[in-house]
């Protein structure tokens, strides 16, 4: 058969039809890529936007209440909890979950207080829920324990990778500072301690005025944390 007669396959290549999958897969990734970068810079802004205007709002209702209490040559009244809401049992926040529970208070413009621990350099707002809007710009109150200014045992709660990061620092004997917008309090690291996601034990109330923070735990780990962290502590007499 004459060599004229023999016909090249129609047609691309096998190899340009791999360059040209490898390509679009290079701009697929590309783009995700892109896309994570401004949704975690995204966050962090809001982070920071949201963060600034908590502490802005606490510091003037603390000067708020000073002037208050200073006109009326009284103490100012301690912050209560809501009468209207729901009565509910101390609950973990479920990692990253909504807390629907806890919500009732995620409105409130002025966080409940500040809680600072000068071993890892954190001075953060307290918010009244744990919801995970509320828990990207502070840490919140757990339902059903005592508010900051109250009388019992008050639970808070952050993210591992958010504000309580350093938490796994803490050891007995250091200090925590809780402040509201009348009064500051001191408390003292009893103990640091690992449990499950469903013990609620450390949430009840105990012998002595309390603050107990929780997060998850293991810190490094991926995805929902399978374990809390827990540290209580008491107020310092």
């Amino acid at each position: 058969m004459p060599k004229s007669a023999v016909r090249s396959p129609v047609g691309p290549r096998p190899g340009k039809r791999a360059g040209k999958a490898l390509r679009l897969a290079e701009k697929v990734l590309l783009t995700v890529g892109l896309f994570l970068v401004v949704l975690v810079a995204g966050a962090y802004i809001h982070r920071a936007v949201m963060f600034r205007a908590a502490m802005k709002s606490f510091n003037e209702a603390r000067r708020e209440a000073a002037k208050t209490a200073t006109q009326n040559n009284a103490p100012a009244p301690t912050e209560s909890s809501d009468e209207s809401a729901p009565a509910v049992g101390p609950a973990f926040p479920d990692g990253r979950a909504s807390t629907t529970a806890s919500s009732f208070r995620s409105t409130a413009k002025v966080p409940l207080a500040i809680l600072r621990i000068p071993k890892i350099h954190l001075e953060v707002p307290v918010l009244g829920a744990t919801d995970d809007i509320t828990l990207n710009r502070g840490v919140g109150q757990i339902a059903g324990t005592a508010s900051p200014g109250e009388k019992g045992n008050i639970g808070i709660a952050g993210h591992r990778d958010g504000f309580f990061r350093n938490l796994k620092d803490l050891s007995r004997g250091d200090v925590i500072e809780l402040e509201t917008t009348t009064s500051s309090e001191l408390y003292v690291v009893d103990s640091v301690l690992v449990t499950g996601p469903d013990d609620t034990s450390v949430l009840r109330p105990r012998e002595s005025q309390s603050l107990t923070l929780v997060t998850c735990y293991p810190f490094n780990f991926v995805g929902p944390a399978p374990r809390r962290f827990i540290v209580e502590a008491s107020l310092k007499k």
